[in-house]
């Protein structure tokens, strides 16, 4: 693939990944051309305006400005492209098995479109051999070549909202090719915007890197939250001991406790090795029982603030619980898989008076899943909500969150990540959870 300073680079689906990459794009001079069938973010974009809350306005202003940048939900525009990247989520269903529906109802709106001596780029997290199995099948049934007339190589995203050290071009870039002359097209369209380009020897080692790198973290949570609960029976602090083990200057990475997984990434990922691995007769233990401890832990923190409020003579039933911090991690917007929605749904079924306080998530949004909160408002957080809460369970520590007016007027604080610590509080007012 021969790239030219006027190319057009497709970008599809302008999530999380696809918008900070349509950027990374347009500030290397290249055109880039956003799809989504969202108009919403279509019309956000064209008015130079940004709808993810950690990216600035600014760059999405500077972009559109420049004309570098444009978006639309016409997929007749695909020929348009030099290179088209799809960046759409791959879920699991109810059965924690993948839902390819994003991925191949995508493909099946860009492949008619494709012209001859594109590239097309999977990133989309997702088990070893998927490139293979719909990519390349569905490219092929339109009447490509693959390798000759068009390329299909598959480079898993890297992104972390609200890294600010790490954004979209200065994360390494993984890429497989499906063929030698694919793979050389692919280095060729991420070494024109990323700061460093690894390519592997295939498709299905890309897409295995992805799904490893996940299910490190997703197992080491798995087990700092189990020793969390060891510690926690034996009256040790888990947090000191993680801040002890972490002066060994080799072999120990630190890993952090937690009310649950949450984000697109870990909850889901491991979960698609483990359904491919099921069709080679691999029981992949390691990861089930990992995603097994992580899901319990909301359960496990509503548990922990029911002995609290009991200790108060106080029943869940009825008491006032504000959760602290409804994205999944610390200072984003972000609210996939967050395990604040288990721990909703679970005091409000023991009939708790529950609501949520979040700067960054001032509405709930649509989900696939939680559809029963959506429209819900963020709790105002000044003294006096505060001290009309029986319990204030911290799920995410915000940088915004004004902890020393928490300890100044929440009675029950549940800290599910340590963020009291270095606080000013009363005797028996934070419980670590």
């Amino acid at each position: 693939m021969n790239l030219t300073p006027t190319s057009t680079i497709g970008i599809v689906g302008l999530g999380y990944v696809g918008l900070p990459l349509a950027l990374g794009y347009a500030a290397k001079g290249y055109q880039a051309l956003g799809f989504d069938i969202d108009q919403s973010k279509i019309d956000h974009l064209r008015a130079g305006r940004s709808y993810i809350k950690h990216i600035p306005g600014d760059q999405v202003a500077a972009a559109s400005a420049s004309k570098k940048l444009d978006a639309t939900t016409d997929f007749s525009r695909i020929g348009e492209c030099a290179a088209v990247i799809l960046c759409v989520p791959t879920p699991l269903d109810e059965h924690f098995e993948p839902d390819l529906t994003f991925v191949t109802d995508t493909l099946d709106a860009v492949v008619p479109h494709m012209v001859a001596g594109q590239t097309i780029s999977l990133e989309s997290t997702t088990y070893p051999g998927t490139t293979e199995e719909e990519v390349v099948t569905r490219v092929e049934a339109a009447g490509f070549k693959v390798g000759e007339s068009v390329y299909v190589v598959y480079s898993p995203e890297r992104e972390d909202p609200g890294n600010p050290k790490f954004s979209a071009t200065n994360i390494p870039k993984v890429v497989g090719g499906h063929t030698a002359a694919c793979l050389e097209a692919g280095v060729a369209l991420y070494g024109a915007a990323f700061d460093q380009v690894v390519p592997v020897s295939s498709t299905q080692v890309a897409e295995m890197s992805k799904l490893l790198e996940n299910i490190y973290r997703s197992i080491n949570i798995g087990l700092v939250n189990e020793l969390k609960i060891v510690a926690d029976r034996m009256g040790i602090d888990i947090w000191e001991v993680i801040r002890a083990a972490s002066t060994k200057p080799f072999g120990f990475t630190p890993f952090y406790p937690g009310p649950g997984l949450g984000g697109h990434c870990i909850p889901i990922d491991p979960f698609y090795l483990t359904w491919k691995a099921r069709e080679y007769g691999v029981h992949t233990r390691f990861i089930e029982l990992a995603g097994q401890i992580n899901r319990a832990m909301p359960q496990y923190v509503v548990e922990r603030t029911m002995i609290a409020l009991n200790s108060r003579g106080k029943a869940v039933k009825g008491s006032r619980i504000l959760l602290m911090g409804l994205a999944y991690k610390a200072n984003v917007d972000d609210m996939r898989e967050s395990p604040t929605f288990a721990l909703l749904d679970l005091f409000d079924e023991l009939g708790a008076e529950v609501t949520y306080h979040d700067p960054h998530v001032p509405v709930v949004g649509p989900t696939r899943e939680h559809q029963k909160w959506a429209g819900k408002q963020s709790a105002a957080c000044t003294a006096e909500v505060l001290s009309a809460q029986d319990a204030v369970v911290i799920a995410t520590h915000h940088a915004a969150f004004d902890l020393p007016l928490l300890a100044s007027h929440a009675d029950l604080i549940i800290d599910t990540r340590n963020a009291m610590s270095g606080v000013t509080t009363r005797p028996g007012q934070v419980v670590k959870a």
